[in-house]
């Protein structure tokens, strides 16, 4: 995921991430880039789960997610998490 610079690039490797780290039974395509994250309409994540994308976007980009209004505002959608990286990613 390394060396991801482009938009189209980060979400593809934010899909690839959410597939491996948490164990996604779905292929990282199968995602739709404005899919929501968490609910029943979406791919159904929960706390745990954004605990655990919060520490992969710190490993892969150096990305801070530590406020909880900052992560309900990223933490929607492929889309939206591409976007936050793209803007603050260090790594």
């Amino acid at each position: 995921m390394i060396g991801a610079h482009n938009v189209s690039d980060i979400k593809q490797a934010i899909k690839e991430m959410l597939v491996k780290r948490l164990k996604l039974k779905m292929d990282a395509a199968s995602i739709k880039d404005d899919a929501p994250l968490f609910g029943d309409a979406g791919l159904g994540l929960d706390s745990i789960d954004a605990l655990e994308l919060v520490v992969g976007l710190q490993k892969e980009y150096g990305v801070v997610i530590n406020d909880k209004a900052v992560a309900e505002r990223v933490l929607v959608s492929v889309n939206t998490i591409a976007e936050h990286v793209s803007a603050n990613k260090t790594a």
